[in-house]
């Protein structure tokens, strides 16, 4: 399968696209999806896709321009139909060959265009060409340190958590003395010294007691 362009548009021949996935470089043609519609005893052609970056409106310009010069012959007008998709119809002359505009029309606007490919990323900070298949084994290695990185944060914060909930659960056990002390004490580092000592506490669970209000204390 090849890129999914926002402005749609169709790939001609494969080469171009193999080349870009297999080295990283490539060009590829895009040309202008394009349907010949028969219309009050005349055809025309309606454009519902354009090659990736092309203006529609200097293409419908463009176009004008190359029917006024003489440059390309059988067509009697366009107009932009377009509302949220594309629609460009551009109407043709009553004797006019319809496969015969439309390929003049790739052959002089950019209703047919080349696109260059080059799969450039950062690799371990250098800029590198890659393969897809390297792109592909680069994004899963990427992938596999983020959730590797996410998922030990999530249990170093879970066991702080724990930590911290086996200090409340010794205050729960000793609620009475636990507010005594901090009561006695002089200051927070004094309070939370005793506490460790008297209970074996480490300093994140004595500081997290001490911040607790002494309301809330007396509620265990």
């Amino acid at each position: 399968q090849g890129p999914d362009f926002p402005t749609g548009g169709v790939i001609m021949g494969k080469s171009g696209i193999r080349n870009a996935y297999t080295t990283g470089r490539g060009k590829i043609i895009l040309r202008a999806k394009a349907e010949i519609e028969e219309h009050n005893d005349r055809n025309r052609i309606v454009v519902t896709e354009i090659p990736y970056q092309v203006n529609k409106a200097k293409l419908e310009k463009h176009i004008n321009e190359l029917v006024r010069d003489g440059k390309i012959d059988g067509i009697s007008s366009t107009r932009d139909e377009s509302t949220e998709h594309i629609r460009l119809v551009i109407e043709l002359k009553r004797d006019a060959n319809p496969n015969v505009v439309l390929n003049n029309l790739f052959k002089y606007t950019q209703m047919q265009d080349t696109f260059g490919i080059i799969l450039l990323a950062l690799v371990d900070k250098q800029p590198k060409i890659l393969t897809l298949r390297e792109m592909i084994d680069y994004y899963i290695a990427h992938q596999e340190d983020v959730i590797s990185r996410r998922t030990q944060f999530e249990l170093d914060k879970a066991l702080d958590r724990a930590h911290i909930l086996e200090g409340y659960k010794i205050v729960i056990d000793n609620v009475d003395e636990v507010i005594r002390i901090i009561r006695a004490s002089k200051s927070i580092p004094d309070a939370k010294q005793t506490l460790c000592e008297r209970f074996s506490l480490t300093d994140a669970q004595s500081d997290a007691i001490v911040k607790m209000q002494l309301g809330r204390l007396s509620g265990m």
